[in-house]
């Protein structure tokens, strides 16, 4: 009979277990993108108009078109939707779109958006146009001129205009003066009120900010 020394027996278990040992099965690390801050700002902004917030939309484009680190391309593309934006019909600044696509034109010749903003120009430009059109007629109603400073960014005439005369502005340019901050929902406010229905549904009593008006 054979005998296996002790040595020999702890030695071929040893040699049993390295042979049964599997390699450690290494997990796959996710990759996280970390979206630029163009890419996100340019997101938020779409976000922000297909809700219906335009006026929020146009604000946070601002912030980005002031941003050092985009690239030409980048800035053109952000002027762009500004100069679209602002002469939406919940824009309410059509020579601010003359103005982002002048820009666009003068300053980042080589780019798609310059080229788009070409063919938007001619709009716009007919937009200031006919809105001057209407301040400069004596037929104009009071209604009338208070819609046409709106849409021209001359928001504190048009304002001064609805309360001097009562105006009582359909509910989108209520929502607006509410994204812009002209009108809030703070308890304590005192003045006219004006009753705003939310894209939500939701319903709110708005006075205007300042307690002045």
């Amino acid at each position: 009979m054979i005998r296996l020394s002790f040595a020999a027996i702890a030695s071929a278990l040893v040699l049993a277990a390295c042979a049964t040992q599997t390699d450690p099965v290494e997990t796959p690390t996710a990759t996280v993108v970390v979206p630029s801050q163009y890419d996100l700002g340019m997101s938020t902004a779409e976000e922000l108009r297909a809700a219906g917030n335009v006026p929020t939309a146009i604000q946070r484009l601002m912030q980005l078109a002031g941003d050092p680190e985009l690239t030409s391309v980048q800035k053109a593309n952000v002027l762009y939707e500004l100069g679209v934006l602002s002469m939406s019909a919940t824009g309410y600044d059509a020579p601010g779109a003359v103005g982002y696509f002048d820009e666009v034109i003068a300053n980042h010749p080589e780019t798609d958006a310059a080229r788009k903003a070409k063919a938007k120009l001619p709009e716009a430009r007919a937009q200031v146009e006919a809105l001057n059109a209407v301040l400069d007629s004596p037929d104009s109603t009071h209604t009338e001129r208070f819609y046409a400073l709106m849409n021209l960014g001359r928001h504190l005439d048009a304002i001064d205009i609805m309360t001097q005369y009562s105006i009582e502005p359909d509910n989108d340019l209520k929502l607006a003066m509410y994204q812009i901050g002209y009108l809030c929902d703070e308890s304590g406010l005192t003045g006219q009120s004006y009753t705003v229905a939310d894209r939500d549904g939701t319903t709110r009593k708005l006075r205007f900010c300042d307690f002045g008006k």
